[in-house]
């Protein structure tokens, strides 16, 4: 279990801000609203509620960089796929993300979060597919694992593979920000991929797709 000394939300970009230009590796979190980002980050920090959340769904505009140790950023990217923001609203965010991951020069792994109690939904589908086409296998989280029976598990996981059409040798982890099943996987990606290696070798592992980003 990695230790976690210092944490720090350092940067917060809106629509027209700048992305910083940090010299640490970059993780980033992406998923819909209420599928328990906040949770995940909140978990990984070993915090109990330092990741901003928000008590209205799609409220959150911004990507929040979160400094772990001076050693690595979590990114938080803004949460999509909610009903009631409007289209003009839904485009911002969709450039937001898609600045963030073709110009960050750091961002070492992306991981997608996806609710473990249902298919993947058509948002969802288009997201992998976004992060894939700008230059990442995205890691899948599966959330909320605590609120099946474990003997669902391997079909639910199984069913989110399916429906996304995950590469072929991408990690799927199942999540429960309640027992913290999971979390110790998790952290074990992120030393693999984004602390402990350069870039190359990360390419050579799948993670990304070898192209300049």
């Amino acid at each position: 279990m990695h230790v976690i000394k210092n944490v720090n939300l350092e940067t917060v970009c809106g629509i027209t801000s700048a992305l910083p230009e940090n010299i640490h590796p970059e993780v980033a979190f992406a998923g819909k609203s209420n599928v328990g980002k906040s949770s995940l980050i909140n978990a990984l920090m070993n915090r109990k509620s330092y990741a901003r959340t928000s008590q209205q769904p799609g409220k959150t505009q911004t990507i929040n960089f979160y400094n772990i140790n001076d050693e690595i950023y979590f990114v938080d990217l803004p949460g999509y796929g909610y009903a009631k923001v409007s289209n003009e609203i839904k485009a911002k965010w969709g450039r937001m993300i898609e600045n963030y991951l073709q110009r960050s020069k750091q961002l070492r792994l992306v991981f997608l979060l996806i609710d473990i109690r249902h298919e993947p939904s058509q948002n969802d589908r288009h997201m992998y597919r976004w992060i894939v086409e700008n230059g990442f296998y995205p890691v899948i989280i599966a959330t909320k694992a605590d609120k099946i029976k474990r003997s669902q598990l391997s079909k639910q996981l199984k069913l989110i593979k399916n429906t996304l059409d995950v590469a072929e040798g991408t990690p799927v982890v199942a999540f429960s920000a309640l027992s913290k099943q999971g979390r110790d996987e998790i952290w074990d990606l992120i030393e693999t991929y984004a602390l402990n290696m350069d870039y190359d070798e990360a390419d050579e592992n799948g993670l990304t797709d070898g192209e300049e980003v």
